[in-house]
């Protein structure tokens, strides 16, 4: 098991054969994962999986859109050093794809650690206790911060992986310190005791990249300064997780990591997959990426890279303009508490 010190420490090169994935940096338009569900899109009766009846199905497929069950992934992907799984959170069609798969990566390679967006960096010790039996569930899910949805949609991967004791890296940045750069920007960051620093990556590249103009694409409200602080708040994410990955790596170069993050996190090799290789280019990602079975098969979608992970698709949380905004206004109450550093 890890300690938070190895994920802070400098990255030191990766002992693994050069087997760079081929990832595309195609733009999309709809913005999905941590933020809003896409629309759906073109109906192609060609590509539509029977199998995928309910929010329990999914049906995964190669970057081409031909079907593949999870022993020939396994093995398709035996020479990655990183697999980003996408989701849309509480899915639970994609929560059960997750848990398959991590079972079925420790069935064929027991040098697996998971990675996960659900914990953050300063609740490493935490997580450790927890799969070390010190401490018990509730005192995990008080401490360590966890999710609203943490027992229906988390708590399967995190006792698999207790039950297989493999490691968990808590790689995400603190929530207090996200919001407070989506509200004042990244110099918020130049505030932050020595010790606080250490929970953001060392280097946040907020500057212009197909990433960030696909995130100010999908910002329909705010004005053009507050998109930048929250893109520098998003980003902040991003490098976070992948250098928390490049890090461990670092040191556990033999290991093979799954990492769940929000679909756009990780979707057509922008994000966290950029950022893994912007720090480690001779890392091997491979990404799986959650689309609706409805969909066709776009000239986006066949030059991506991306698996494609099948499923229903979430339900339209607007249908009225006016309870859209309700909800956004809503959100922007939650800085009303919120305490930064002055």
């Amino acid at each position: 098991m890890f300690t938070f010190s190895q994920l802070s420490s400098p990255s030191v090169p990766v002992f693994k054969n050069y087997k760079r994935s081929c990832i595309s940096a195609v733009l999309v338009s709809i913005l999905a994962g941590c933020t809003i569900n896409p629309s759906l899109g073109v109906v192609d009766k060609t590509f539509i999986s029977s199998e995928v009846t309910t929010y329990y199905d999914y049906d995964l497929q190669s970057p081409s859109g031909q079907d593949i069950n999870l022993k020939d992934f396994v093995a398709d992907i035996q020479n990655a050093d990183v697999v980003l799984v996408g989701e849309w959170h509480t899915h639970a069609g994609i929560h059960r794809f997750q848990t398959e798969l991590l079972q079925a990566m420790i069935a064929a390679n027991g040098n697996v650690t998971l990675s996960m967006e659900q914990f953050t960096r300063d609740k490493q010790a935490i997580v450790n206790a927890y799969l070390a039996g010190e401490i018990g569930e509730g005192t995990l899910i008080k401490q360590a911060n966890t999710w609203p949805n943490y027992n229906s949609d988390y708590r399967p991967l995190v006792e698999l992986a207790k039950t297989k004791e493999i490691d968990i890296i808590a790689a995400n940045a603190p929530k207090n310190i996200i919001r407070c750069i989506g509200k004042e920007g990244i110099s918020y960051v130049d505030k932050l005791p020595a010790d606080e620093r250490t929970w953001l990556a060392a280097n946040i590249n907020t500057q212009d990249s197909p990433y960030k103009t696909h995130f100010m694409a999908s910002m329909h409200h705010g004005d053009e300064s507050q998109n930048e602080h929250k893109f520098a708040s998003q980003v902040t994410w991003d490098e976070t997780m992948a250098e928390s990955i490049v890090n461990y790596l670092a040191t556990n170069p033999h290991k093979q990591v799954m990492h769940i993050a929000g679909k756009f996190h990780t979707e057509n090799g922008l994000g966290t997959a950029a950022s893994i290789l912007a720090r480690a280019p001779e890392l091997n990602v491979v990404i799986v990426t959650p689309v609706n079975v409805n969909s066709a098969m776009t000239s986006t979608a066949t030059s991506s890279s991306d698996y494609r992970l099948q499923v229903i698709t979430p339900p339209k949380k607007f249908v009225k303009e006016a309870n859209m905004m309700a909800s956004f206004k809503g959100l922007s109450k939650r800085n009303d508490k919120l305490t930064c550093i002055e």
